[in-house]
């Protein structure tokens, strides 16, 4: 059977997985290589256009804008202020889903928290 101990550590390891892969999608996001994998229907509506004829050499691969570094997840707020439908048309499917799945996380950890700190003081 596990130990309080292995749970910590198994679930230490699962969060700091998590936070890498949310920081490696943010990073891998901002880079001018790989615009057309994560803003496909911008380049269809032609709202962009690819970043890769034009800059110099290592421009064209690496952002190298340390300014966008600094605020990489900025987009998090704006599309959770979104209505879905907008969305929807904006970045796509796929994000309403992830904020879904991220909100749907988010209240349920909330919610726990809530219960277990209640049945925490009513054991006492």
């Amino acid at each position: 059977m596990a130990t309080i101990n292995d749970i910590g550590v198994a679930a230490a390891i699962n969060i700091v997985t998590a936070f890498a892969f949310l920081l490696a999608f943010a990073i891998f996001r901002i880079q001018p290589v790989n615009d057309r994998v994560y803003f496909p229907k911008w380049y269809l509506k032609g709202l962009r256009s690819s970043s890769i004829q034009t800059g110099g050499f290592g421009s064209k691969f690496i952002n190298l804008d340390f300014r966008s570094y600094i605020r990489f997840l900025n987009w998090m707020p704006e599309a959770l202020k979104m209505p879905e439908p907008e969305l929807v048309d904006h970045a796509g499917l796929d994000s309403v889903v992830y904020l879904r799945i991220y909100l749907l996380g988010y209240i349920y950890i909330l919610i726990y928290l809530l219960f277990s700190s209640g049945l925490r003081d009513l054991s006492s």
